[in-house]
């Protein structure tokens, strides 16, 4: 063996510049050092060793000893990294020459596990974007606000295009959301667009923000690669309502209850709650096929999801399919691009009435009740043996005696041709033509024997839907050199998007002798646009981009049709001046400024300026005669509706230190919406309501983002990574009348369970959107809360609604990310960390199951109630008081995997890898109820969120 020599040197840049921090080590050893920050090293090794060095942004070089004591080494730019190319707007851009505030991210960085819906793929990963699961039922979405709401009454969620077809954000019929029906492992890369100066492209609908995914491609020369992956999951429920044991039930009632309702108490200890759960077992399947033939690259895949839900009754069945061509024709002048995927989802929907109805039907009482009414479960009913209508129904008899199913086939495709003029190289000619096309079957049946539909005859509801949503893109792009240091790119196009939805809806009874609604519907709306965008670099320098987009929507009257959104945005490459090119400390500065106007069309229905009527339902029919016939009623409209139109403004800085291995950027944004819709009274006898939806007021989102990533360890063998991201949103409603009128207190929203159309939330001017609105609590000496005694803020003497006051908000001021991932030699592992601040949450559970009313259920029924009423002793409801207001921060591992390769198998022709990964992990939190993480601030009997454990093979070939 050679013996160990002192080999020292120092390591530079291309231009002269020294690298503290460069990783140096022995090949196939983990003996390693790093340089100082003089660029400096000294490593003992053997005469004979290799030495591996590897720097973040720089190529890595192996350099062999052969006897030498001194080396000097110097490490040229990743240049692959350097034209790393980011999904945008019509076309595509060097990530270094980004003037906008869009954030990318690739596979790699993915969350991993049992992942069934895109949007799970990024959650807690970028700043800005903050992505809140509606549930845990399968195929379940988010919701998903990029740097806060900017409307009201029209739609938050983001634009999404899936490339470069954009979708239609309204819901599918039979489809727990959208997204479901695309399968994640079809996905490359998400880009985010986040301010004006990047969204500005999509005009009209960019209010939001605009989210391009892209799927996965072959590419040029590949040999046939096949890659098989499946995995299998179990999902298990993290915790309970806490309501009161059987005995502990029967204890208070004995103690607060009548002599009738000692006699209902049964003698039993049921578990309600461990009656309609379960481990929940799923699985998912993928095998893609990628390569190259001739000038074809291509990729095939095929996918199969069966997700399981805790709940029991409910299941997810998802088969996928995927095709993409990118052939180069022309002597590579022209380039076609051809994606089609196409997916039919078969859900089984569990009623979801039986989570609340777990926690609060009697536990004294059996599951079942020995008899065949009913299908044999025990239901609440009345002296003459019907059900009691307004009892708690069975919670399982509630799941088992409901079929409610739905298929859904989707697909979307496009086929997008890049012709480079034979005659003008700098000039390509841009045609995508796409489609987005679903179909949903559903069927929901409760027999005539289920209590819960006894007095109906049981029901019948049967529902199509039929999507179609075409695309036709057409733009010019020219990009010439015009001096030595100038370069110019330019892109103007027409686009042309038309979505059409028609549904009918037919409920009758299960023997199908009457029926009770038939709602046929269709609608259709058409965006016409035109568009342009400029990009003029110098000297690699100063990067300038304005855009221009003039949207025209079927949605408004011709008056209001059109809308114009223009945007700016300048970026200055501090790093590449004179002054900076030659730093040891920073690699990377770039100062961004961006302004922009972008709108909103998305206003919840397509003939909002139109005078319509609505056909009334059979329990609303006139009698003529011996005949009942249906009525049409009129309904309230605008002509004068319009878009919604937001102002962003950002500022941003993106740097890299080479001495801290520190990578990230800074933004401060403000958005400010102007001619918001509000839905705002009308005087009496102006028109056919009461109030209407009208453009009058202004909303207003600035906030902060912070990215930070740092590459800890980089060694041969073994690698740490970090990433931390944070985000800060300040919300504020600054208009919402044409008047500004004193007096009016905004718009109550924020339906509760409990009372008849009870709200707990309001919009009003000075405050954020959603604020809740409550009662100021009165305790007594020892710190209970004092029953239907509040604070009377006005003095009247007497407790109205003119004495509620605003109470923070559901949305977090702060939500940050954390994410980490290590690599030792063929062992991977990580987490990811997720946090909201600032958030609060009304718990409707304590309030409608935390009095003593609620035990006492209604005609001679019993009802479960949580063990706060003994703290309380609240004998009714108290919905309004902000005792029920809880702190919803909380501190969430959402993922935490380890993997491990392989190598090679089967005579070393396939590779294998063995992944696990927990979901769920755990929840720091001070609030009482199963989740703090509410979307819009009302826990109401949420699907829970499940621990979900995953083990995972992936084969290549």
């Amino acid at each position: 063996m050679a013996q160990d020599i002192t080999v020292s040197g120092k390591v530079q840049e291309s231009n002269g510049s020294v690298l503290p921090g460069v990783s140096v080590l022995v090949k196939g050893t983990t003996r390693g050092t790093q340089t100082d920050a003089d660029g400096n090293f000294k490593i003992a090794a053997p005469s004979s060793a290799t030495l591996v060095f590897s720097f973040v942004g720089m190529t890595s070089q192996e350099v062999a000893i052969n006897n030498r004591t001194q080396l000097s080494v110097t490490l040229q730019n990743d240049n692959k990294q350097l034209a790393e190319v980011v999904v945008i707007g019509y076309g595509t851009q060097r990530k270094k020459d980004l003037t906008g505030s869009i954030a990318s991210i690739t596979t790699a960085d993915f969350n991993k596990g049992n992942i069934a819906t895109p949007d799970q793929l990024v959650a807690g990963k970028v700043a800005g974007v903050q992505i809140t699961p509606n549930g845990g039922a399968p195929g379940a979405g988010s919701t998903i606000r990029i740097r806060g709401g900017a409307s009201l009454n029209a739609s938050n969620d983001p634009l999404i295009v899936i490339d470069g077809v954009p979708l239609d954000n309204t819901t599918i019929n039979g489809a727990a959301n959208p997204l479901s029906l695309i399968n994640p492992n079809d996905i490359e890369s998400f880009n985010i667009l986040k301010d004006a100066s990047a969204t500005a492209i999509y005009g009209s609908r960019a209010s939001n923000g605009v989210i391009m995914i892209t799927t996965k491609k072959g590419k040029k020369g590949d040999v046939m690669r096949v890659n098989l992956s499946t995995q299998a999951s179990v999902g298990l429920k993290t915790g309970l309502v806490d309501v009161l044991s059987g005995d502990d039930f029967r204890a208070l009632v004995n103690k607060y209850g009548t002599a009738t309702q000692k006699t209902l108490l049964g003698k039993t200890n049921t578990d309600w709650q461990n009656e309609v759960y379960r481990a929940a077992v799923s699985t998912d399947n993928n095998l893609s096929i990628t390569g190259a033939f001739k000038n074809t690259p291509y990729r095939v895949s095929v996918g199969y999801t069966n997700q399981n839900g805790i709940l029991k009754t409910s299941n997810m069945g998802r088969t996928s399919a995927s095709v993409g061509l990118t052939p180069m024709l022309l002597d590579n002048h022209l380039k076609i691009d051809i994606n089609v995927k196409a997916a039919s989802i078969k859900n089984k929907f569990a009623n979801q009435g039986a989570i609340g109805a777990a926690a609060s039907f009697d536990p004294t009482q059996p599951v079942y009740s020995g008899t065949e009414a009913y299908g044999g479960y025990y239901e609440w009913v009345n002296a003459d043996g019907k059900p009691n209508t307004i009892a708690t129904r069975n919670p399982l008899g509630l799941l088992n005696l409901t079929d409610d199913r739905a298929t859904v086939n989707r697909s979307i495709g496009n086929a997008q041709f890049d012709y480079k003029f034979h005659f003008l190289p700098e000039l390509h000619a841009n045609l995508n033509v796409g489609y987005d096309v679903s179909r949903s079957d559903g069927k929901k049946v409760i027999p005539a024997l289920a209590a819960s539909n006894f007095s109906n005859g049981g029901e019948k509801t049967v529902y199509t839907q039929d999507r179609t949503n075409k695309l036709l893109d057409f733009y010019l792009n020219y990009v010439k050199d015009l001096t030595k240091d100038t370069r110019l790119d330019l892109m103007a196009g027409y686009s042309y998007q038309d979505f059409m939805n028609s549904t009918t809806t037919i409920t009758k009874d299960e023997a199908e002798t009457k029926t009770l609604n038939d709602s046929p519907y269709k609608t259709q709306n058409t965006l016409v646009s035109f568009f342009g965008r400029a990009n003029l670099n110098v000297q690699d320098r100063y990067l300038l981009t304005l855009t221009l987009r003039r949207d025209g929507s079927s949605r408004f009257a011709k008056e209001n049709r059109w809308g114009t959104f223009p945007s700016a945005a300048f970026a200055w490459k501090i790093s590449e001046m004179d002054f900076l090119k030659s730093s040891s400390v920073i690699s990377d500065l770039k100062l961004r400024v961006g302004y922009g106007v972008t709108g909103q069309q998305d206003v919840g229905q397509n003939f909002a300026y139109l005078a319509r009527y609505t056909p009334s339902t059979a329990t609303a029919q006139q009698l003529l005669g011996t005949t009942y016939y249906n009525t049409l009623r009129a309904e309230g409209y605008n002509a004068n509706i319009k878009w919604e139109q937001t102002v962003t403004q950002n500022v941003g800085l993106d740097f890299a230190f080479k001495k801290a291995r520190l990578s990230g950027s800074i933004d401060y944004y403000m958005k400010n919406t102007s001619d918001l819709l509000n839905v705002v009274p009308v005087a009496a006898g102006t028109n056919l309501t009461n109030e209407i939806l009208s453009n009058v007021g202004s909303i207003e989102n600035k906030g902060l983002e912070l990215l930070l990533n740092h590459n800890t360890i980089s060694r041969e063998d073994f690698t740490l990574d970090l990433g931390f991201n944070a985000t800060y949103n300040e919300n504020k409603i600054t208009k919402l009348t044409s008047a500004n009128d004193p007096n009016y207190k905004g718009v109550l929203v924020g339906g509760i369970s409990g009372g008849v159309g009870s709200t707990i939330q309001i919009h009003s001017v000075g405050y954020p959107a959603s604020s809740f609105f409550v009662a100021q609590q009165v305790y007594d000496a020892s710190g209970k809360p004092v029953e239907g005694v509040y604070v009377d803020k006005n003095g009247d003497g007497k407790i109205t609604v003119d004495d509620y006051y605003h109470y923070k908000s559901p949305a977090p001021r702060v939500f940050i990310g954390f994410n980490a991932q290590a690599t030792y030699k063929k062992l991977s592992a990580g987490f990811v960390l997720r946090g909201n601040f600032g958030n609060y949450v009304y718990n409707n559970i304590l309030s409608t199951n935390g009095v003593l009313q609620a035990f006492q259920g209604a005609n001679n029924s019993l009802g479960n109630v949580v063990p706060n009423v003994l703290t309380t002793l609240f004998a009714t409801p108290q919905y309004f008081s902000d005792y029920y207001m809880q702190n919803g921060s909380f501190l969430r591992m959402d993922n935490a995997f380890a993997g491990y390769d392989l190598g090679k198998i089967f005579g070393g022709k396939s590779t294998a890898r063995l992944s696990a990964t927990v979901q769920n992990v755990f929840v720091i939190t001070k609030y009482t109820g199963l989740n703090p993480e509410v979307s819009g601030g009302i826990d109401n009997n949420i699907y829970p969120i499940p621990r979900t454990f995953t083990l995972g093979l992936n084969i290549g070939f």
